[in-house]
């Protein structure tokens, strides 16, 4: 029971909405200086809000423990349409 309480968050977590016409590439904006030497710039991503995907600007950010490299987002195409895959830390 744990088990399929545990997957249905997970799933539910994970959710990926697809849509037929991927939106264009975003505004970016000058990247500003690196706030310090361990920091990793990690560019925008797209989140699904309000019925479409909107694009959230960039920023620096210290890795977690034990991660270095930061994995971009990127589109996938999907059956019917496309999917937006949130980077992450790896």
């Amino acid at each position: 029971m744990l088990l399929s309480i545990t997957l249905v968050c997970f799933l539910a977590g994970n959710a990926q909405v697809v849509i037929k016409v991927r939106p264009g590439p975003p505004v970016i904006r000058v990247r500003p200086a690196s706030p310090g030497p361990r920091h990793v710039w990690v560019n925008g991503n797209y989140i699904y809000r309000g019925g479409k995907y909107v694009y959230t600007d960039g920023y620096w950010s210290v890795p977690p423990p034990r991660y270095r490299n930061w994995r971009e987002g990127h589109w996938k195409k999907r059956r019917g349409g496309w999917v937006w895959m949130p980077g992450h830390w790896r």
